[in-house]
């Protein structure tokens, strides 16, 4: 077993086969060794987590099916913006290869079809350009608008 401590100090203990879905942890193991908990300094506990949900449920033995797996990850999904958000970040930083795609389709899923307008009041983005700004933007991306 392995723990693994957020940055809100709570800790997981977690087997090394789940674990090791991190490239960055996985490094970390390999670099020293290990008598207390590894630090997981950009995740807070929440998203860690679901990250370890994540990453338990696809080194489950006996394997689920591809099926299955794609029910589950459609499930997981369904969380609010911020999570959305949290967790793609938290995917990054832990090098977590198969959530990061699931977070980064699951956002652009989010994305299809809405206006400029639309996808800032989803994730809360200030449009901080003039009016100015946005027109030589625009006829400097004119081909994006076509």
């Amino acid at each position: 077993m392995i723990t693994l401590t957020s940055n809100d100090g709570v800790n997981f203990e977690v087997d090394e086969i789940v674990a090791m879905e991190s490239e960055t942890i996985k490094a970390i193991m390999g670099d020293c060794c290990l008598d207390d908990s590894i630090p997981i300094p950009m995740v807070d506990s929440e998203i860690l987590s679901k990250v370890l949900e994540y990453c338990k449920k696809h080194t489950e033995s006996p394997k689920p099916t591809t099926e299955d797996l794609k029910a589950w990850d459609a499930e997981f999904v369904k969380v609010n913006t911020s999570s959305l958000v949290g967790l793609t970040m938290a995917a990054s930083y832990l090098e977590v290869q198969g959530l990061f795609g699931l977070m980064c389709s699951a956002i652009a899923d989010l994305m299809r079809g809405k206006t400029q307008e639309e996808i800032r009041e989803i994730f809360e983005i200030e449009n901080d350009f003039t009016p100015e700004e946005e027109e030589m933007i625009r006829k400097e991306n004119e081909w994006t608008f076509e």
